[in-house]
């Protein structure tokens, strides 16, 4: 291995605060899983034959250059792609052993148990307490006892409780960008997804609330699988139990976390990380 290598992996391990995936704890239960996912848009052939797995209980982190396809990739995993005109989505995606990349597949049900936190903080303009509660009224759930302890559960889960308890009914545009960030993380998990998809949930946040999101991934991941866009190898590093490594289209290589920084096989990935390309 390089010395660029070395150098990168001692910046990793001497950092600030060192991975929180104490010996990686590899799960065997699959929650989700793709065969040979292609996805064009219009004669654009953006994401090539790529095959994963998603487990219980586990993060995974998707790397790789601007443009390489892993948020392409992500947005199929629930069948977001499905919004952009003249996007085309072949192959299998497996959730409870069945393929939900169907024409018939009911996007609303499935976005329940696939949930997804996107770049920006998107945060309905409506009050802290109706932003956890719409979509369970949507669902049927009326009864009030029922959706305050909704509430009160998804914000605690958000790691927000504290910080909001007493201005429920506040607009959360009131909110700083990191409980925003949170907020519409407490909103997905009211819906009690089996899988969280990350796209890229911290590049607008400060330091500070960047830990913080990464604390809050940690927490919520023990009976879900977790699936995180990120260009922050340092932390990819921190809280993923596997990595998967995307260029131009291609999913290039995937493991164990430790094996993917500490030992990769393909050139492209180790260019990638000691920062021969971006």
């Amino acid at each position: 291995m390089t010395n660029d290598t070395d150098q990168f992996l001692a910046s990793v391990e001497t950092s600030e605060r060192t991975p929180r995936v104490t010996g990686r704890a590899i799960s065997n239960e699959v929650m989700l899983e793709t065969h040979d996912v292609n996805v064009y848009y219009g004669d654009n052939h953006a994401l090539h034959d790529t095959s994963l797995k998603f487990h219980t209980g586990e993060i995974t982190a998707l790397i790789g250059p601007s443009g390489c396809g892993k948020s392409t990739f992500l947005r199929s995993l629930n069948l977001m792609n499905r919004e952009i005109r003249g996007c085309r989505v072949t192959g299998e995606i497996i959730y409870r052993d069945h393929n939900i990349n169907t024409s018939t597949e009911n996007l609303y049900e499935l976005r329940k148990s696939i949930g997804m936190v996107f770049q920006q903080p998107n945060p309905f303009h409506k009050s802290i307490r109706e932003n956890i509660t719409f979509a369970p009224k949507r669902h049927g759930l009326r009864d009030k006892d029922a959706l305050d302890e909704l509430v009160e559960e998804s914000l605690r889960g958000a790691a927000l409780w504290d910080e909001v308890k007493d201005k429920l009914d506040e607009s959360a545009f009131a909110l700083s960008g990191g409980q925003q960030q949170r907020l519409c993380i407490a909103r997905t998990l009211a819906m009690r997804p089996d899988v969280i998809l990350f796209d890229e949930p911290c590049s607008a946040l400060d330091p500070i609330s960047t830990l913080a999101i990464e604390d809050l991934m940690l927490s919520i991941v023990e009976n879900r699988a977790i699936v995180i866009v990120t260009h922050n190898m340092e932390q990819a590093s921190r809280v993923s139990n596997r990595t998967a490594f995307f260029y131009m289209g291609d999913m290039v290589e995937y493991g164990e976390t430790d094996q993917i920084f500490q030992r990769p096989n393909d050139k492209r990935l180790n260019d990638y990380l000691t920062g021969m390309f971006s």
